[in-house]
């Protein structure tokens, strides 16, 4: 989908807390169910080969210590008169080491690359099922919802997801395979050995645990001021001309330094504490390598083990800790994961808008009639906004809707492209219920041209093209004329295939919304929608694009939201709103004589051009 103006940039990473999900496992098994069964007989190929990877590479220093052995032997040999060192038994078990290697590398390879392909597949599934949901929501989901909030979902949760499913799944599998393959390798060579290595065991957890405690708050701390920070520095970035206009600059700087200072104070403490745990890890670790040493080493001269046993050992021993710790760690990143899925299975589960119906009325050839029959609605149900709403519109009229701020005037346009489904009453269209028809049906006899302009990224052509994706290049030059904005267009760099992006600095507000009323022009719908139009536009322009839109409205039932009333003295029919209800209807002359609420907002405004 493309993103207004270059499309939406991602938030940061979540670091620090953990995020756990409501339902763990009902989360989990969504995500095995939905998604990862298709993949079963791949994921059992991921878990072969992760376990064989390890195996292989578990097996090593047990080799090696054969040679060390081997050596060792040789050397005790030579010393006693013997042959020495057999170095042809040794590069036979350096050959074996290596092809032992050689063919981890190979299944840890074919693992890595079989788990990216189904995390990336999962992910590139997951999108296009957002991608759709989108589409197919009420817009009453988006007004409790900020942008954000959604734009997380499909970006920060999936990539969150992707990363945290091809890490984890292979880790728990090789940190289980490691843990006990060390463990079974370390009580081959020496059961009381194994033990003392096992001592330190729960001393190296408690400590572990009492780290990840102290310094969890400070990373929730360090998340939080992360934010701040980040708050800080977009309200300057985006303010930064009220700043210098109210010489404010200081007291920012100010601000900036004192979240700032709050920021290190918690990045220094929860990084500190946190980077405590690998020397803590070391001592204890060394600590049992002393004792393993000094038994290996009592237990070689009573000749109960050999030389290379104990070197396999001390590897075997410095490799344990490692795994159990990662398995701890896997344990947050499944936490993450799944709070990850639960959020976009929530939103995928959402109730959606019911997009057609059966036995659905066909558009056929509408002329633009449209009745409103006592129409009730409320964004929330409890909170009725339209109360009573009933107008008669005869195709090819010019309707303006006029009020003051939160009358309901976009709200009725919303309606009647059923945006939203009503709480009482109906709309009519020539006669036939709007409800009849499927939405996309009933929309695509609607032309909009909104307040606020909307353009993506990609050549000016293919933006004027969007609601009539076949049109050929004469269509789309005649409708830039007709809006105006055909020289304009001439005189940019590539002309109809300048591609507008966020670093388009040439384009002014007035011309992009030419733009999207161009392309409403080449769109050519039975109905027109013009809800503050040229608000944007300053007078100069909207004097010239205006007997553009007569031209166009002519013969088109037309709808014009506006403030600025001298834009619609020539409207067929003025519905003037105040909470939700038309107190006044008449052309301007009508309702300027009844001096009314019309002439009030009419006078106003003209007194306050007039100062």
């Amino acid at each position: 989908m493309p993103g207004p103006m270059g499309g939406p940039m991602r938030g940061p990473r979540r670091q620090g807390k953990i995020e756990r999900a409501k339902d763990f496992k009902g989360s989990m098994s969504k995500l095995f169910s939905y998604y990862l069964k298709k993949y079963k007989w791949l994921l059992i190929l991921v878990m072969v080969f992760a376990a064989a990877g390890t195996i292989f590479t578990i097996v090593g220093p047990k080799i090696l210590g054969n040679a060390t052995t081997e050596i060792y032997v040789g050397l005790t040999s030579k010393l006693s008169g013997g042959n020495g060192i057999n170095f042809e038994k040794i590069a036979h078990i350096l050959l074996m080491l290596l092809s032992i290697y050689v063919l981890s590398m190979a299944f840890s390879t074919i693992q890595g690359f079989l788990m990216t392909r189904i995390a990336q597949r999962l992910t590139f599934q997951m999108r296009n099922d957002l991608a759709k949901k989108i589409n197919r929501l009420p817009m009453k989901y988006f007004d409790k919802r900020t942008n954000g909030e959604i734009l997380s979902i499909i970006t920060n949760d999936i990539d969150t997801l992707s990363m945290n499913l091809n890490q984890s799944i292979t880790q728990i599998i090789s940190s289980i395979c490691t843990v006990i393959g060390i463990l079974i390798m370390m009580l081959s060579i020496s059961f009381q050995m194994t033990l003392v290595a096992l001592v330190v065991l729960p001393f190296t957890m408690l400590l572990v645990g009492i780290i990840v405690k102290k310094s969890q708050k400070y990373f929730v701390e360090q998340q939080n001021y992360i934010g701040h920070v980040n708050g800080t520095v977009e309200e300057s970035y985006g303010g930064h001309t009220i700043i210098k206009a109210f010489n404010c600059e200081e007291k920012t700087i100010k601000e900036f330094e004192k979240q700032n200072e709050r920021l290190y104070v918690s990045a220094w403490k929860s990084q500190f504490i946190s980077g405590m745990m690998h020397p803590i890890m070391n001592l204890i670790g060394n600590v049992s390598y002393v004792g393993i040493a000094i038994l290996g080493g009592y237990l070689a001269i009573n000749g109960k083990i050999t030389v290379g046993n104990i070197q396999s050992f001390i590897q075997y021993s410095r490799q344990f800790n490692q795994p159990i710790a990662q398995i701890a760690q896997i344990s947050g990143t499944l936490q993450e994961m799944a709070a990850a899925a639960e959020r976009i299975f929530n939103f995928l589960e959402e109730k959606e808008e019911v997009q057609t119906i059966e036995n659905a009325k066909e558009l056929g050839d509408l002329k633009g009639n449209i009745k409103f029959e006592d129409v009730k609605f409320g964004y929330d149900e409890d909170k009725i906004i339209i109360n009573d709403f009933n107008a008669e519109v005869k195709d090819g009229q010019k309707i303006a809707i006029v009020g003051p701020t939160g009358a309901g005037k976009t709200t009725i346009v919303k309606l009647l492209m059923r945006f939203y489904d009503l709480n009482g009453g109906a709309i009519y269209v020539d006669g036939n219920n709007v409800a009849d028809y499927n939405r996309g049906d009933i929309r695509s006899i609607f032309g909009m041209v909104l307040q606020d302009t909307w353009l993506f990224n990609g050549t000016v052509k293919e933006n004027i093209k969007y609601g009539k994706p076949d049109a050929t290049d004469e269509e789309v030059i005649e409708a830039a004329k007709v809006a105006n904005i055909h020289h304009f267009i001439t005189t940019l760099p590539n002309g109809y295939n300048m591609i507008i992006n966020e670093e388009t600095s040439n384009i002014s507000a007035g011309q992009k919304q030419l733009l999207t009323i161009a392309r409403v022009i080449l769109a050519n719908p039975k109905i027109l929608i013009l809800d503050e139009a040229t608000s944007s536009i300053d007078t100069r322009t909207e004097i010239k694009i205006q007997s553009a839109m007569d031209n166009l409205m002519k013969g088109r039932t037309s709808f014009i939201i506006a403030h600025r009333l001298s834009t619609i003295k020539n409207a067929d029919l003025i519905l003037v709103m105040q909470h939700g209800d038309i107190v006044e209807q008449g052309n301007h002359d009508e309702l300027l004589a009844r001096n009314g609420e019309y002439a009030k907002l009419y006078n106003s405004q003209f007194d306050t051009e007039e100062e």
